[in-house]
């Protein structure tokens, strides 16, 4: 039995044997017996539960003790005999035992001998085969490094070669898959700290590239809008000449007017087509004029290194900063229209680049960004051309302007952006287009008015009167029939006129075309423009004309002439209006050319304009009247003022026998009552003092003469002695003062069959009391003849009738 402190390994038998039944574990084994371990707690209940308990345990154990001996001894007694065999055997092996033991020394000395050259091989072979796994280790580590190290110098290649795309590919292979194999050696780790340096390298270069194409761009911008509105401008014409073609194909009328298309023709496909026979280039795109590479790996490196949203804000950044400058006009830029065409050069190749990078990058620019861009943009826009466009004043730069708008807005509307914004501009720069051309046809008109000479136009043969017709359509049976050579009506103007209404049209229409308007559209606009023409710019200029000094009375009455048939010529432009744009007169919403009433104004001026300078000629005339007042007999013949005058007035009057009869005879009627009137005005003069009979005789003379005038009927229509009542006021009052029927005058005053009717008492006064003045002072001796001084008191007498008739009038008036 074992004992141990706080532990006691016992034989499970002998406890059983002791009476203890405790839950013991089995702790240790000694040749096939078992022993448990009793916890101390079985022996302090040994102790603990009965008075005499621990005297009873020590009893059976000692029972316990001597059993177990018996049984070791009789163990014993078993095997002594079978000992002390196995002691005799080995007493008998020991000498063997002694002999093997030579023999073994022997034999290891003689291998020891024998080993020692192997020893010294083996511990070669040895260090040689350590050297042999040092190398092979070395090799596996040098294979190990050496894509390493090859990566590594591809990383410089590229680097030098500026292949930083690649480099940072490198650079991810690096890190991810050969690095992790070498991170315990030293050059290693100093890769690993020189790879964010390269890479910061590398993103400060490929943004040094990135300003490089920003800068470039900027600078070719213009060649590149420039070529791209080139193709568009080309792609147009081409579709609009293959139009023409299926149309004249399929037998369709092509009703836009030849001239224009042929002039479009002329001046743009022309220098396209000999520049395409001449340098046989082919169609520039534009990636054939900007190299996008720096754009490209710029993104690819900033993406790559994860930064992409630095990139697109810097990019945007930069760009908005291009368009600003970009949209910033030259002061100068409404002088020339090369100054518009960089403008719209450079704007289109800035949107080009655009649209190219919203197409080719993922994300760098997005729809709403380009579509924010170019918002911002076209206001602007517009409003330059508003601005710039109120200076021009030449209607060829306008349209010019206008032209390079609609290539511009169709360029750029090719590349999907909205431009209906610069086709409502255009309508307002059309108007502007027309003022213009007003300007530029009220100067024409002025040149056609100071050129013309104001006389029918002589046809001497058969060919000038045809280039006549084909300039107007002047129609007239009558002239037709008479034979070479003849005159028509109308002057050089009314031709050239028509000529250039008919070149306004022209005009107008060229800045309609391509504004994606409908026919009855343009036939409006050429509508109102022309009545613009008519009424304000043709308009003014007659008026203006008219009102002009060196025109006289024959240059007007040409003028009304010219007006009858410039008027006639309306119907023929609409005709002409009508074929350019197919749209029929009969159309409810068509414009009607408003020719009638401006050539009706312009006529009723020159009418107005002829009474005024006729009456002006007779002032004239009047005016070198030298009446000598206080002649005591009358010449016997009219003075000869009035006689050139009546010359004069009966030469203008055989001029206006072209104008209609209405005119004719207001203007003779016109002519009559104001020289009628003034002869009346220089009788009542309050200069003139006194009067003698024999110069009352005399103005009684010249009356005549105007009444014979009147009565010769120099204007034909007058019905009866119409003309001659314009000298009835003055007839009666000469009548009275010649004969000296006083008694009559006042004894029928007011009756309305008075034969002094049109004698008014007030001017019968005056002239009486400057006629009673010269009867004073030229009979100084009146008083010693008794008719004499009959006559003066019958002068007084009516004198004081007279006032007393003159007072009464005033006083019931």
């Amino acid at each position: 039995m074992k004992r141990l402190l706080g532990m006691e390994m016992i034989e499970k038998g002998l406890l059983e044997e002791m009476g203890l039944e405790l839950n013991l574990k089995p702790w240790a084994t000694d040749g096939g017996t078992h022993f448990w371990e009793v916890p101390k707690t079985a022996f302090r209940s040994v102790y603990d539960d009965q008075p005499n308990a621990h005297k009873k345990f020590m009893e059976k154990l000692d029972a316990c003790i001597r059993n177990h001996d018996k049984e070791i001894e009789k163990m014993c007694n078993f095997h002594h005999q079978g000992f002390v065999d196995a002691i005799t055997e080995l007493l008998k092996v020991r000498t063997d035992a002694e002999k093997l033991k030579v023999q073994v020394t022997d034999t290891n000395r003689r291998f020891q001998d024998a080993g020692k050259e192997v020893i010294v091989q083996t511990e070669d072979i040895i260090r040689c085969r350590i050297q042999q796994r040092n190398i092979t280790t070395v090799i596996e580590k040098l294979q190990l490094c050496l894509p390493v190290l090859e990566m590594y110098s591809k990383l410089k290649e590229q680097m030098s070669a500026k292949r930083y795309y690649s480099a940072l590919k490198t650079m991810e292979q690096l890190e991810n898959v050969y690095f992790p194999r070498v991170s315990q050696y030293r050059f290693c780790q100093l890769m690993i700290e020189n790879l964010p340096k390269l890479r910061e390298d590398i993103k400060e270069i490929s943004m040094s590239d990135l300003k490089d194409f920003l800068e470039s761009i900027r600078k070719h911008s213009d060649k590149i809008g420039e070529t791209a509105m080139k193709q568009a401008q080309q792609q147009k014409l081409f579709s609009v000449i293959l139009q023409k073609q299926n149309n004249v194909k399929f037998g369709k009328t092509i009703y836009i007017n030849d001239r224009i298309l042929e002039e479009r023709n002329e001046i743009v496909l022309k220098p396209v087509f000999e520049e395409e026979d001449e340098n046989e280039e082919e169609v520039l795109t534009v990636q054939d004029l900007v190299d996008f590479s720096p754009v490209y790996r710029c993104l690819h490196i900033y993406s790559v290194l994860g930064d992409e949203e630095t990139f697109e804000n810097y990019y945007r950044k930069q760009r908005k900063k291009q368009a600003r400058l970009v949209l910033q006009p030259q002061s100068n830029m409404h002088e020339t229209v090369d100054g518009y065409r960089r403008y719209f050069t450079q704007i289109v190749g800035f949107f080009v680049v655009e649209d190219h990078i919203l197409h080719v990058t993922q994300g760098l620019v997005t729809r709403a960004y380009t579509d924010e861009l170019w918002n911002m943009a076209l206001s602007k826009i517009i409003a330059v051309l508003r601005a710039h466009s109120s200076y021009c004043t030449d209607p060829d730069l306008v349209l010019e302007l206008k032209n390079l708008i609609v290539i511009f807005a169709d360029t750029l509307q090719g590349y999907g952006f909205p431009v209906n914004r610069l086709f409502d501009l255009l309508f307002e720069i059309r108007d502007q287009y027309n003022e213009t051309l007003l300007k530029k046809w009220a100067g024409v008109f002025r040149d056609i008015f100071e050129e013309d000479n104001y006389s029918p136009i002589p046809i001497v043969n058969e060919e000038e009167y045809k280039t006549v017709i084909s300039k107007f359509p002047f129609q007239d049976p009558d002239i037709e029939k008479q034979s070479f050579p003849k005159k028509l009506p109308m002057s050089q103007s009314v031709p050239h006129i028509y000529i250039q209404v008919k070149e306004f049209i022209y005009a107008s229409l060229k800045f309609s075309e391509s504004l994606h308007r409908s026919s009855t559209e343009v036939d409006d606009m050429l509508r109102k423009s022309t009545n613009l023409l008519l009424t304000r710019t043709l308009s003014s200029c007659l008026l203006n004309l008219i009102k002009k000094p060196h025109i006289g009375l024959t240059e007007l009455v040409q003028i009304i002439i010219n007006t009858t048939h410039l008027e006639q010529g309306c119907k023929y432009l609409e005709d002409f209006i009508t074929n350019i744009t197919n749209i029929s007169q009969e159309t409810v919403h068509t414009t009607r050319l408003y020719g009638l009433s401006t050539f009706k104004d312009a006529r009723h001026a020159a009418e107005g304009e002829i009474y005024t300078k006729l009456n002006q000629k007779i002032d004239e005339f009047v005016q070198l009247a030298d009446y000598d007042w206080t002649m005591s007999e009358p010449d016997g013949r009219a003075s000869g003022y009035l006689m050139d005058l009546i010359n004069f007035l009966r030469s203008i009057f055989q001029v206006f026998t072209h104008l209609p009869g209405k005119v004719a005879q207001t203007a003779c009627m016109s002519a009559c009552q104001h020289l009628s009137t003034s002869l009346m005005q220089m009788l009542l003069d309050s200069e003139l003092k006194q009067i003698s009979m024999g110069a009352v005789q005399q103005f009684n003379l010249d009356v005549i003469q105007c009444e014979l005038f009147a009565s010769s009927e120099p204007v034909p229509g007058f019905q009866g002695d119409t003309l001659q009542l314009a000298f009835i006021d003055l007839r009666q009052l000469l009548d009275l003062f010649m004969v000296w029927d006083w008694s009559t005058y006042l004894a029928d005053y007011g009756q309305p069959a008075s034969k002094y009717l049109r004698v008014n008492p007030n001017t019968a006064l005056t002239l009486l009391e400057k006629m009673k003045d010269t009867s004073k002072k030229n009979n100084i001796f009146a008083q010693f003849r008794k008719n004499d001084r009959d006559k003066q008191k019958l002068i007084e007498t009516v004198v004081k009738q007279l006032r007393s008739l003159v007072n009464g009038m005033s006083q019931h008036t």
